[in-house]
């Protein structure tokens, strides 16, 4: 059985703009979901504000007093926290599966909050995943735009040179769909099998197998060992921990 490290306490909010601001950034913030989501739940008549229903998510408000999703009050946003998670081979980052296959909830340690996932990681890859109780800050991670570089580690089956991995800085179109730069190195070969690690901002659907597999490697093994400045150091599969909350502002500021 995998060890289970406690979660840390909550950290402190990271310091967040005052004033107004959209509905759809205030529920997102406050963990309901996703800002699409919101849009989406306002167009079907779900969230009202002093019982009148919404129309449109570019509402302003100052707080969430008064707002209601399915007629139950929104609680104001809690805490920023954000937590790493080292997600197990063989596990979707969904909430539940028509399939029944296993999903990051069923791995998760139990006692904590409510969290969202940033991003997905395929149901064969393993690594880092970061969770978060923040709407707000879930989008801006994911956003291609904020360039957060994520690194992963392959070991893949077949013959590749470094200069061909080199040439991935350029940029590669695989069957239709172009890949920006990737940083790619060889780190070890033994007999038909390497490892190679490689660094890249977009994180498109499949795009380090895709882009191996173009090269004529065939993937065996994929881990994601880091997000930004967050790696997976000190965990093992199933293992999540809180981030601390100096870590968390470093990272959010240092986001464009």
């Amino acid at each position: 059985m995998p060890h289970h490290r406690p979660a840390r306490r909550p950290a402190a909010a990271v310091p967040r703009e005052n004033g107004e601001q959209r509905i759809a950034k205030l529920l997102a913030r406050a963990g309901v979901a996703s800002r699409r989501e919101i849009e989406r739940m306002i167009a079907e008549g779900r969230i009202a504000l002093n019982g009148e229903k919404l129309t449109t998510p570019a509402t302003l408000l100052e707080s969430l007093d008064g707002v209601t999703v399915d007629g139950k009050p929104v609680r104001a946003a809690a805490a920023t926290r954000l937590f790493r998670f080292y997600k197990p081979v063989a596990t979707l980052t969904a909430e539940r599966d028509a399939k029944g296959r296993p999903t990051i909830y069923d791995r998760l340690p139990p006692g904590l909050p409510r969290l969202m996932p940033v991003g997905r990681l395929d149901f064969m890859t393993e690594g880092l995943l970061l969770l978060t109780n923040d709407g707000e800050l879930k989008r801006q991670l994911e956003l291609p735009r904020t360039g957060v570089v994520r690194t992963y580690r392959a070991r893949a089956h077949g013959q590749v040179t470094q200069a061909e991995l080199e040439g991935l800085a350029e940029g590669i179109t695989v069957e239709g769909m172009h890949y920006g730069s990737i940083n790619a190195n060889l780190e070890r070969r033994t007999g038909s099998n390497c490892w190679i690690e490689m660094s890249l901002t977009e994180g498109k659907n499949r795009e380090v197998r895709r882009v191996l597999a173009h090269l004529g490697l065939q993937v065996s093994r994929l881990i994601r060992t880091a997000y930004g400045p967050l790696t997976l150091e000190g965990l093992e599969p199933g293992d999540a921990d809180e981030v601390r909350q100096g870590e968390l502002e470093a990272f959010a500021k240092s986001l464009k």
